[in-house]
C-alpha cells in the first residue's frame, strides 16, 4: 500500500478498496495474541510479546493493573494502550472518589 492517499473513511485506492480498512487490517495480522481466561476463582490474562531483536523483553509491559482488583492485557500499540490505561486508572479513581467504594467490575 502507498501512503499517498488521505486518511479520511471514504478515501478510495485505485483498485476500489477503502485504504482505512486496510490499514487496520494490516496492524490487526501484525498484532500479538491475547487472551483470558475466567476460573471461579480468578482469571488468568496471557499475551505473546513479539519484540524486535533488539529490544530488551523486560522493557516492554503488557499486561497491567487498573485497580487492584482489574487488570487488563493488550495486543495492539504501546502508546494506545498506555492512553487506555490512564482513562482506566482515572474512571476507577472517579468511581472511588464519588462512591468511596472500589469501582465493580
Amino acid at each position: 500500500m502507498t501512503s499517498s492517499y488521505g486518511f479520511s473513511l471514504t478515501t478510495f485506492s485505485p483498485t476500489g478498496k477503502l485504504v482505512q480498512i486496510e490499514y487496520a487490517l494490516n496492524a490487526v495480522s501484525a498484532g500479538a495474541t491475547s487472551l483470558g481466561i475466567k476460573a471461579k476463582n480468578g482469571v488468568v490474562l496471557a499475551t505473546e510479546k513479539k519484540l524486535p531483536s533488539l529490544m530488551d523483553a523486560n522493557s516492554v509491559q503488557k499486561i497491567s493493573h487498573i485497580t487492584k482488583n482489574i487488570g487488563v492485557v493488550y495486543s495492539g500499540m504501546g502508546p494506545d494502550f498506555r492512553v487506555l490505561i490512564r482513562k482506566g486508572r482515572k474512571k476507577a479513581q472517579e468511581y472511588y472518589r464519588y462512591y468511596k467504594e472500589p469501582i465493580p467490575v
